[in-house]
């Protein structure tokens, strides 16, 4: 990963030495995306600036890099994964001058022009100058994994790996684009399809699409766009279910050889679910160590992320570092600051928060690792959330919740017909939705796809880059594999039930690398599900901290006056009570407020590097084969069966008037469980002398439905064996 950027006049006129000064700047505002070295560069119309970190060919990868014939200069961020294979493919006599992986795309596109990247494998931002053509040259690869931002004007365009860079450029805007952001339905969490373009959240800042190169003129600033590559839509009906598994397992397994091979350390994040899980078991045996890093909080504890990732690391025999969020924890409103202004999106939330702090924890524990593995981008392309789509009612239910998100897109489409469907409720048939919107949904699936392809650029690779570059890191994540997504794209209806539902695809193509346990764990997100409210009670006591300064701030914002109502905003925040709420509109509110920080930001922008991050978490660190005296029981043995479970001291099972039930420590409440539920079955039984095995027999529950549930609890000692 590095840092690139430039300015270029596109009036036909040289930059001057005074552009010497803005490519210094955009170099600082970078360095944290490439701490090992900086170069700029001033020629003719054109200035790049570049900072690197250092993953392939440590010792001779410096950029600029410069075609054999001086006509060719590159400035890219990221990885060609093919590039040894790209590079044989050359005409006979091209020789390469360094060992970067990236060096091969100047005689790629000196061979093939705007088809340059038809059959690169990567992830990647670029910025070329072709000087016999006086033209600039911009592209991203498919799926917008590396970003590449630009503001222009009649007379130059800027641009910048990240938008902070872009206001170095006194000729930037500095303005949070208000309305643009507010009509995003992704950022209200609408039950809608996301739009297709990239939103950049601020006023007068495009986005070079991806999968698309931008070629400029600079001689009058004309611009052709090229899109390279398109999703698929005919599906492959002759090709058997067994077939696309086989088709999966072996591009998969070729995905992350080729994200695992580097010259530096690489680490993995590790949630203990199938997507991680299957990324580590076919990287561990080409990398001579793994250190692998799981947060582990509340939520984590609780849907059984934690205990699922050390449990496998364990049993793989690699490190795993459970890096520590204690139930009280806070961050400063300076350090969620520095947070949104690093991300630079109004959706940062809890994820974003803990997948920044595991990776400032990983680059402070191994500090020579320059790479993070990531099982991101699964769940989007492989039927991840289908089940929860569906309310676990099958396949035709989550069907049926595809074609009421269509539905809803369509009509947010026509204004006219909005009166009609306030309550939830339309009453059209298709075809007069379909007259009336003049829009129809051939293949509801494809049209799902379609905003996936959309949503994880708005937000998955967007705060994946940010949260890994705050750290000096780059983020690799081989389920964005172009082959990958082609592959699922092309699945034909009757086989998208046996393929597509919760995963079934990846399930079945890594069944025999992984535990049951693991392969067919049901899929839980990074902190939702019955953990949810520790990570919204963070939210409520931040925005509450130091006497609601971040809502102050916000609300103090240049534009905020006009579009946001600060007694609503303080009177839903005093509504949450002490902050023990599952309520999603938590993290809404979260949301409206930092599109005032952005806003407050934009307007006078901070230096990264002088904002407080905070201190680094600390960690329970798993060493291989070791086991937790404490864990309650593995899988397949009962070794612990006879031992006595009680409550731990100070710690209560109470139940009030609703008949709602909650474990307390030392009188605050931990945890709200569910009436009826398996754990609360069991420990309703506990009583200090009986045998755990009686117990379980007693309450009426298999052991397994509340395995992680328990062994987290011991984990957070609110419970114990009795000696």
């Amino acid at each position: 990963m590095c840092g690139i950027a430039g300015t270029a006049r596109i009036d036909g006129q040289d930059l001057g030495p005074e552009a010497d000064a803005l490519l210094e700047l955009l170099a600082d505002t970078l360095h944290h995306r490439g701490p090992d070295e900086r170069d700029c560069l001033r020629t003719g119309p054109v200035g790049l600036a570049f900072t690197r970190l250092s993953l392939v060919d440590p010792e001779d990868g410096s950029q600029p890099l410069v075609s054999d014939d001086g006509n060719l200069v590159l400035i890219a961020n990221g990885e060609v994964y093919n590039h040894r294979e790209l590079a044989a493919q050359l005409p006979a006599g091209t020789r390469m001058s360094t060992g970067s992986d990236c060096e091969v795309l100047l005689y790629l596109y000196r061979q093939h022009g705007l088809d340059f990247l038809r059959d690169v494998r990567g992830m990647f931002g670029l910025i070329l100058f072709d000087r016999a053509r006086n033209q600039l040259v911009l592209a991203r690869d498919r799926f917008g994994i590396k970003p590449l931002y630009y503001h222009r004007n009649a007379r130059r365009i800027t641009l910048s790996s990240e938008i902070k860079g872009l206001f170095a450029d006194a000729e930037t805007p500095r303005a949070f684009d208000w309305e643009r952001s507010l009509s995003v339905p992704l950022l209200a969490a609408s039950p809608r399809f996301g739009e297709p373009d990239l939103v950049t959240w601020f006023e007068g800042v495009e986005s070079v699409p991806a999968a698309t190169v931008l070629r400029i003129d600079l001689n009058d600033g004309r611009t052709l766009s090229h899109r390279y590559w398109e999703m698929p839509t005919r599906a492959e009906e002759g090709t058997s279910a067994e077939t696309f598994i086989e088709r999966y397992r072996e591009i998969l397994e070729h995905s992350v050889q080729e994200c695992a091979t580097a010259d530096t350390e690489l680490g993995l994040f590790l949630s203990g679910g199938i997507d991680s899980s299957a990324v580590l078991a076919l990287a561990a045996p080409q990398l001579p160590e793994v250190h692998t890093f799981t947060a582990l909080s509340g939520g984590t504890r609780v849907n059984g992320d934690a205990e699922h990732a050390d449990w496998l690391a364990k049993s793989m025999g690699v490190h795993n570092h459970q890096v520590v969020f204690d139930r009280d924890h806070v961050p400063t409103p300076e350090e969620w600051r520095r947070l949104v202004w690093l991300s630079e999106t109004p959706m940062a939330g809890p994820e974003i928060y803990y997948k920044h702090e595991l990776h400032r924890f990983a680059r402070a524990e191994r500090p020579g690792m320059r790479g993070m593995l990531l099982g991101a981008a699964s769940d989007e392309f492989n039927g991840g959330y289908s089940d929860e789509l569906s309310g676990g009612e099958g396949w035709e239910s989550f069907l049926d919740s595809l074609g009421q998100l269509d539905r809803g897109t369509r009509l947010d489409r026509h204004p006219g017909l909005r009166r009609w469907w306030a309550e939830g409720h339309d009453f059209f048939s298709e075809e007069a939705l379909t007259h009336a919107t003049g829009v129809a949904t051939p293949d509801v699936y494809h049209a799902y796809v379609a905003s996936e392809y959309a949503k994880v650029q708005q937000y998955n690779v967007w705060h994946e880059d940010r949260t890994a570059a705050g750290s000096g890191t780059e983020a690799r994540v081989p389920f964005l594999d172009h082959r990958l997504v082609e592959l699922t794209a092309v699945i034909p209806p009757h086989l998208r039930p046996r393929l597509l539902w919760d995963k079934r695809i990846l399930r079945e193509a890594v069944r025999d690398l992984l535990p049951e346990r693991i392969a067919e764990r049901t899929k839980g997100p990074f902190f939702y599900g019955s953990g949810t409210w520790y990570a919204y009670r963070m939210l409520v006591r931040l925005l509450r901290r130091d006497d609601g300064e971040l809502v102050e701030r916000a609300l103090a914002a240049p534009g905020a006056d006009l579009y946001l109502d600060g007694s609503a905003i303080r009177r839903r925040l005093a509504e949450f009570g002490d902050g023990d709420t599952n309520a999603p509109g938590v993290e809404m509110l979260m949301r409206v407020v930092n599109m005032g920080l952005l806003a407050e930001m934009a307007a006078a922008p901070p230096q990264l590097a002088r904002m407080s991050a905070g201190p680094v978490r600390l960690s329970v660190t798993a060493a291989p084969h070791v086991h937790d005296e404490d864990e309650l029981f593995a899988p397949g043995s009962d070794e612990p069966s006879r031992r006595v479970l009680a409550l731990a001291e100070n710690v209560q099972l109470l139940t009030d008037a609703r008949e709602t039930w909650f474990l307390l420590s030392s009188g605050q409440i931990e945890y709200e469980l569910e009436q009826d539920s398996a754990v609360l079955r069991v420990l309703a039984l506990l009583d200090g002398t009986t045998p755990f095995d009686e117990v379980v027999e007693k309450s009426g529950v298999d052991a397994d439905e509340v395995r992680a549930d328990l062994n987290a609890l011991l984990t957070e000692r609110l419970l114990t064996f009795e000696v």
